[in-house]
């Protein structure tokens, strides 16, 4: 029976790979619902292809995608804007699966939405779990809802893990023989990089990964150690496991995903060509396997798989994303704005890159933490972290 998708970001690059997986399977899988944010041309020509009953966009974007949809003779689409329409397909009876590839913290509701909803989540949006983590998984489990991870290193322990590993009730311990989850990095483009040379490097060469073909945020993200240190945020929660059994391992190459360790002296490893629509595709058709166009590892071209451990002095996020997940409650979600903004400042060269974990660093410490009981407290939260980081930036700017 084919199954109908809502993808929540179609013009990121997790959407484009949503896409191409989809392409190769069109008896299984129908588009539904897409959403995009800025790139209204380029949705355009998504629609073109696909034929979406539903689209979502915000608001002052409506009149210019109506113009692309008369150029492109696009007719019977139903326009939804804004977080309510965003929210409105994330639930909709109709769809099936939900792609939550919308960066940032404005993919927490309709991600919670899809939650609540029971639908299968296929969770690319880590800040939303960074943010509400229990309220999130207390809700998948109340409404039965299969939220698998698409992050590749995720989706590797994921398959590293015991089949029935996510079905039990655990106590933040390691549960069927599982000692430890090795949660690897590819370091960035600046892992070489001496603690002079980091206070230089620009916003272009913080996106030029050497691996992955990711967004700006993300790639930023990934350059300053920040993204590894939300990712182990998001396995403690998504795997029931306190912070101190996840232990980042840089291995440059990015071909062994993540791994976990038994305590009968095993290490399982799932391992693949640096391409998204890797996991993508086991997330959209688990416990089956569906075909992608992603060539197999030719092992005999591999020479070295390289690991070492992360340098927390030059790269301070991990440090600041651990110690939010020790605090716990309103942390995780403290530390996420304030990156958030610091990132957005970087790109547009307000600061320095060394400036960007020293900001949430610094918000961190101002901002009292409490316990997150309820999603309004996580998003009044997340205003206070934004504000106090832009009163931040305009210090360090000046």
């Amino acid at each position: 029976m084919s199954q109908s998708v809502c993808i929540l970001g179609a013009t990121g690059s997790i959407g484009q790979s949503t896409l191409k997986v989809l392409d190769r399977h069109p008896e299984k899988y129908s588009i539904f619902a897409l959403s995009a944010y800025s790139r209204i041309e380029e949705l355009g020509e998504i629609c073109k292809q696909y034929q979406p009953k539903v689209v979502v966009v915000p608001f002052d974007k409506v009149d210019q995608l109506q113009k692309v949809f008369k150029e492109k003779n696009l007719k019977n689409i139903e326009i939804l804007t804004d977080k309510e329409g965003l929210i409105t397909v994330a639930k909709h009876p109709e769809v099936d699966v939900v792609m939550a590839a919308i960066v940032g913290a404005a993919g927490l509701l309709p991600t919670l939405a899809a939650v609540h909803a029971g639908k299968r989540v296929l969770l690319a949006n880590k800040e939303a779990l960074v943010m509400s983590g229990d309220i999130m998984m207390q809700a998948a489990q109340k409404s039965g809802a299969l939220l698998l991870p698409v992050d590749s290193e995720h989706n590797a322990i994921f398959q590293c893990l015991p089949q029935n590993y996510l079905q039990i009730e655990t106590n933040q311990e390691p549960q069927l023989g599982v000692s430890q989850i090795l949660l690897t990095a590819s370091g960035g483009p600046f892992l070489n990089h001496s603690s002079d040379q980091l206070k230089h490097v620009t916003p272009a060469q913080a996106c030029k990964h050497p691996n992955w073909s990711m967004g700006r945020k993300i790639s930023v993200d990934s350059a300053t150690l920040m993204n590894k240190g939300l990712e182990l945020i998001e396995a403690c929660h998504l795997f029931s496991i306190k912070e101190h059994f996840v232990t980042v391992v840089v291995h440059p190459q990015s071909i062994i995903h993540s791994m976990v360790q038994y305590i009968d002296g095993s290490t399982l490893a799932q391992m693949g060509n640096p391409d998204m629509c890797t996991p993508i595709a086991h997330a959209l058709a688990w416990p089956e396997r569906i075909e992608t166009h992603v060539p197999p590892l030719d092992l005999f071209a591999l020479h070295r798989l390289d690991f070492q451990a992360p340098d927390t002095d030059r790269f301070p996020a991990l440090t600041l994303a651990r110690q939010a997940m020790q605090s716990g409650g309103l942390a995780p979600a403290i530390l996420n704005a304030s990156n958030e903004i610091a990132v957005e400042a970087f790109l547009n060269e307000q600061i320095g890159f060394m400036d960007i974990p020293a900001v949430s660093d610094f918000v961190l410490n101002e901002i009292a933490n409490s316990s997150a009981d309820t999603l309004d407290m996580i998003l009044d939260i997340d205003r206070q972290a934004r504000q106090s980081a832009q009163h931040r930036i305009m210090q360090l700017s000046k």
